[in-house]
């Protein structure tokens, strides 16, 4: 697991820059963490880095699935306002999961049965007003090398 303390937005679209770089395509990013955490800004930071306008970029809470075109095409989820599994599963995510993109899933963690075992899962703690902590991590061995390419790039990385 590799842990990312962000200060500040600028640290956070450091983050994003270095997640652009090495996320091969075809990648599941689950984010965890609760209201305002940062999970929109983190993918905002991640479009940005990639050619998506970031005002483009927005939470899709009541929309459940935007997508971006950039450098990759970028499908992002929310699944907040989804009640189980079934409606998650009528979004039709393993078309999204099977891309050539990047898929973000928001509140990940409301169905992990839904979610393929081949992905990255970043957890964000609020540590302050404008702190935060990110947790990177993955179980997949094809992803692991992802995990320790982010690590070498990113300053302050622990």
């Amino acid at each position: 697991m590799l842990k990312y303390s962000a200060t500040n937005e600028s640290d956070t679209a450091k983050l994003g820059t270095a997640l652009a770089k090495v996320l091969p395509a075809g990648t599941t990013i689950g984010l965890i963490g609760t209201l305002g955490a940062g999970k929109t800004r983190l993918v905002q930071a991640v479009a940005d880095a990639l050619d998506v306008e970031k005002n483009r970029v927005t939470s899709p809470t009541f929309v459940l699935v935007n997508e971006y075109h950039g450098q990759k095409p970028i499908y992002h989820f929310d699944t907040y306002r989804l009640r189980d599994e079934d409606e998650f599963l009528e979004l039709g995510p393993d078309e999204y999961f099977d891309g050539e993109g990047l898929t973000f899933v928001e509140w990940a963690d409301r169905f992990p049965a839904c979610m393929p075992r081949e992905q990255v899962t970043i957890r964000i703690d609020i540590t302050g007003d404008q702190t935060r902590e990110f947790s990177i991590s993955s179980e997949s061995a094809t992803l692991n090398p992802v995990i320790e390419k982010l690590s070498a790039i990113l300053p302050a990385a622990k």
